[in-house]
């Protein structure tokens, strides 16, 4: 990729290219000068991924009311009723506004087309075929490369927020790009880099998915909300990358069975394949804990055969397409499925407005947590989060980001750090140790079903790790880098190597806050189950905090 010029600061600043930072880049003034910044191309990330749909109340026979129920209902009393009231009567609007930018949903009748997904009342499930997240990031992309306000910087990675020390106010950050580490000054940073679903060895999420967002922002000093809540969805294709085979097949009336071809869900719960997540992902877990050899490695089946298979070929091409290259007719075969780490409902702490404790930091979509998905999100509602607050940007106060005056920039200390200063190859060795090892130990441990001896065990061994990780040569240079000084890098491969190091960072940072926030609530509510403590506690029915080191109960 050719090399370009980037400022040293902008207006406002959006880390991450998924649907929350592409939309929020377009709803921003555009009397602001925007930079988008995203570790990969515009292109990839897990809204790209999405393929149920966007949920949204248009129906004549549906209303925001029964899309607010359906919401508290999935969220096991956790939900923030303002955010979530709020979410879903702005949510009709926001469709018309996705509409008018150019996403082609489906239509009915030049209607728009509907389908029910599981714990929804009504059929309010908008889609495009089976892939609305690629139809909907595609559309924004191509609006935000025409906007001459925002510039998009690729392959770049953000390591850190740079706050001011008397104020606590976020300037900016720390940006490496082409080889070089410098930092990027802002009125306005917004985090927006997705899940960190990369955590668990078992996930749908793509390799993006880092947790980088809510890393950097903790260790900045934000307030973090809800961080045990991980939702596990129930029906990820057994085959290497866990393509996910979408709630709306089973909406559409597939059916989960068991090697006998038993409908054995309905054993869980009344619903069957139609309870909410957690419920059919816990149904899976612990009917292979009885049934299998192996629970481990084994699979149950989704059979799309109840299904009309012009119904299928019209909906779902994607799935066919995938399921075709592992040698799967989806129209003469079950497919065989389990469930994996799908959304973090955990996240950075903001308000309506999308602002955090931090002055002059902002966080968007599944980086942040509004409140509105509570314990346990409810199907489709996730690409809705991110348009929904994401338009709220567009309130903001553009004469207080605009950087009217171009400051001088502060006396730049430059380290030239030469290729010799680190053995480059055992490092690499000791960082990718830890990559491959650290999602095995939190899947097993804070996965479906958790307890207290093996979640201790795994913040132990998380511990370790980050010791050894502090101890490396090259964070002994990053850990200290301050505001008044850059790095150029003198080694080819230093954008592999360097990713690999800020990532690796990143998970080790969320395997903690995950661990500990597991441990700390003694109970189970939603995506979060203690076999320990299998029962909803009423006095848990209050959010999990965490600043610093310091994990609190209280709202926000």
């Amino acid at each position: 990729m050719p090399d370009i010029d980037i400022p040293n600061q902008f207006d406002v600043l959006v880390v991450g290219a998924g649907a929350a930072g592409l939309y929020t880049a377009l709803c921003l003034p555009k009397s602001l000068k925007i930079g988008l910044i995203t570790k990969e191309t515009v292109s990839l990330s897990a809204s790209d991924w999405a393929q149920g749909g966007i949920a949204a109340a248009v129906d004549p026979e549906d209303s925001p009311k029964l899309h607010i129920e359906d919401t508290l209902k999935a969220g096991a009393g956790l939900c923030d009723l303002a955010a979530v009231e709020f979410l879903a009567e702005q949510a009709p609007s926001c469709i018309q506004s996705l509409v008018n930018l150019g996403v082609a949903f489906d239509r009915h009748d030049n209607h728009l087309a509907l389908t029910l997904e599981a714990a929804h009342s009504r059929p309010r499930v908008l889609h495009a075929a089976d892939t609305t997240g690629r139809e909907v990031t595609t559309t924004l992309t191509d609006q935000v490369l025409r906007r001459e306000n925002i510039q998009v910087i690729q392959q770049a990675l953000a390591l850190s927020l740079w706050i001011e020390p008397k104020t606590g106010h976020c300037l900016g950050i720390s940006l490496f790009y082409q080889g070089k580490i410098t930092w990027i000054k802002a009125s306005a940073v917004i985090l927006a880099t997705g899940g960190g679903g990369q955590v668990f060895a078992q996930t749908t999420n793509p390799g993006v998915s880092t947790g980088d967002g809510v890393a950097i922002a903790w260790r900045a000093g934000a307030i973090l909300r809800d961080l045990e809540f991980v939702q596990f969805h129930p029906t990820a294709l057994s085959k290497p990358g866990r393509f996910l085979i979408s709630e709306a097949v089973r909406g559409e009336g597939a059916h989960l069975v068991d090697d006998t071809g038993r409908r054995f869900a309905f054993d869980y719960h009344p619903a069957g394949e139609l309870a909410p997540r957690d419920v059919v992902s816990r149904a899976i877990f612990s009917h292979l804990q009885k049934t299998a050899a192996d629970p481990a490695t084994a699979n149950v089946w989704l059979d799309m055969r109840p299904i009309p298979a012009d119904k299928i070929r019209h909906r779902f091409p994607n799935i066919i397409a995938v399921c075709q290259h592992w040698g799967i007719d989806v129209f003469t075969q079950p497919i065989p499925v389990s469930p994996a780490a799908h959304y973090w409902m955990g996240g950075v702490s903001t308000d309506v407005m999308n602002r955090t404790n931090i002055p002059g930091l902002y966080a968007i979509g599944e980086t942040a947590n509004t409140g509105v998905h509570g314990a346990n999100r409810l199907a489709s509602n996730s690409l809705l989060e991110c348009i929904v607050f994401g338009a709220q940007m567009a309130n903001v106060d553009d004469e207080k980001l605009r950087i009217t005056q171009i400051d001088s920039p502060p006396n730049i200390e430059t380290i030239d750090f030469s290729s010799s200063a680190i053995d480059w190859e055992n490092e690499q060795r000791q960082l990718e140790a830890i990559r491959e090892n650290l999602p095995r130990v939190v899947w097993q441990s804070a996965g479906i079903c958790r307890e207290k001896s093996s979640l201790e065990n795994a913040i132990s061994q998380v511990v370790f790790w980050q010791q050894e990780f502090a101890a490396l040569p090259l964070s002994q240079l990053l850990l200290t880098l301050q505001s008044t000084q850059s790095v150029n890098f003198h080694q080819p491969q230093i954008e592999k190597e360097l990713r690999l190091w800020a990532e690796t960072r990143n998970l080790l940072d969320i395997a903690e806050l995950i661990l500990k926030s597991a441990a700390f609530r003694t109970e189970s509510r939603g995506g979060h189950y203690r076999l320990d403590y299998p029962e909803t506690d009423p006095n848990w029915q209050i959010h999990t905090l965490v600043q610093n080191q310091e994990w609190w109960i209280g709202n926000r």
